[in-house]
């Protein structure tokens, strides 16, 4: 059985949890993400998430706790997750088991993107 990874975009992944009912393209992102051995969710705080998909997100960080190994990037503190998800005692929750037996990176300083945009376009 083969290591898997599943990159997706918290905007992604809040789009696939809220429409995975309805729609086979975000049923068959969700199977992916739950059987993935690593998941990596890119831009967490970057756009403003509901009370209900921070339910939602509880609940599949609650499925994926201790099974699935995660990388998380955001551009918030932890300490600003709280106004993030809208709920103290949820946020909690989140990260009591995100942040259970893990190495937290803290990156500061000048954006790669941004120090090279020149050369890019």
């Amino acid at each position: 059985m083969g290591y898997k990874t599943c990159f997706i975009t918290m905007d992604a992944l809040m789009h696939a949890l809220k429409t995975q009912e309805i729609s086979r393209k975000s049923k068959g992102k969700i199977n992916k993400v739950l059987s993935s051995s690593l998941l990596i969710i890119d831009e967490l705080g970057y756009l403003p998430i509901s009370r209900e998909e921070a339910n939602q997100f509880f609940q599949l960080i609650s499925v994926l706790y201790e099974q699935t190994s995660l990388i998380i990037t955001s551009n918030k503190g932890l300490e600003d997750w709280t106004e993030l998800m809208g709920d103290p005692a949820l946020t909690t929750a989140v990260l009591d088991r995100i942040t259970y037996r893990c190495e937290l990176f803290n990156m500061s300083g000048k954006s790669y993107r941004l120090e090279h945009r020149k050369s890019l376009f």
